[in-house]
């Protein structure tokens, strides 16, 4: 078993990917298919689930010649992913004869350096000006040396998770809508700091956020002409409420996609999407907070 993953962006995507999981469990279990790398799993109290899906044209290269089942610390597996450096590659592999622990390297990728050799016919033949050079050679010669990334290696012993994936069905939703991450970054982060839980209701005119607590209420108003893209059953009107703490806590973040999607219904847990690209996402479902009505 071995991938690899060395374009910059999708370094940052899958450190932000971890950075998330963390906070929903400590103990995180990967799927590796021929096809995908699948991980998915619930907080401990069973409020939120998480489906990553990674297509193998996702990776840089994806070698997997049967299905395997890992598991290991989040905090630690974030912790290690999280040293990278610029142009270092992630490589990950687990040898056939220790399939207790998961191998981390962190390669320097091959950077071609090109020295400007234009010379002008004024500085041919000058004894000054081939001094000058050679100093500035010797300046950018230590500044590579200081810029040095080196080689890590990293191991991480893997561990039992006692999860059984559950088949997640296609569901037709109520409400469909598609917001800027940094957005809705923004507007549920200051909802936190007026209440613990969040009423998201739609209609065919508006999206209205709203929260409250000992401190006052906020109300957000989105017309559905300001967001990339709506659908809701028509003459149907959603009032649905969650928790915001678990929300801002597991699944709102502006690391990994420009845009995320939101899909609601009476009848099925809230779907977050994040797209990732090539086949490839992180989607969150969560439960709808009961009444005591």
């Amino acid at each position: 078993m071995e991938f690899q993953i060395s374009d910059k962006q999708k370094k940052d995507v899958f450190v932000s990917v971890f950075q998330v999981l963390k906070n929903c469990s400590s103990i995180i279990s990967c799927t590796f298919e021929e096809e995908l790398l699948h991980i998915q799993g619930m907080d401990k109290s069973h409020i939120c689930l998480f489906d990553v899906k990674l297509n193998k044209t996702w990776f840089n290269s994806y070698n997997i010649s049967e299905k395997k089942i890992i598991s290991f610390d989040s905090n630690i597996f974030h912790s290690i992913i999280s040293t990278k450096s610029e142009n270092q590659s992630f490589n990950f592999k687990m040898d056939s004869d220790n399939e207790d622990t998961l191998h981390i390297d962190f390669v320097t990728n091959a950077v071609k350096v090109e020295e400007d050799k234009n010379e002008t016919k004024e500085n041919k033949g000058k004894k000054e000006d081939k001094k000058n050079e050679k100093k500035v050679k010797k300046v950018k010669n230590t500044n590579d040396k200081e810029n040095k990334q080196f080689k890590k290696f990293f191991k991480i012993p893997l561990t039992e998770n006692d999860y059984n994936e559950l088949s997640i069905p296609e569901s037709e939703y109520d409400a469909e809508f598609t917001l800027s991450s940094k957005n809705i970054d923004d507007i549920f982060t200051q909802l936190n700091l007026f209440g613990n839980d969040i009423i998201i209701n739609c209609s065919e005119e508006n999206i209205y956020l709203t929260t409250n607590g000992v401190t006052g209420e906020m109300r957000v108003e989105i017309p559905i002409d300001d967001v990339s893209s709506y659908s809701i059953v028509e003459g149907e009107e959603i009032e649905l409420t969650y928790s915001l703490i678990y929300l801002n806590k597991m699944c709102i973040t502006n690391k990994l996609t420009e845009e995320v999607e939101f899909s609601l219904s009476n009848e099925f847990p809230m779907k977050i999407l994040y797209p990732l690209g090539e086949d490839s996402s992180i989607s969150f479902y969560m439960a709808p907070k009961i009444s005591d009505d």
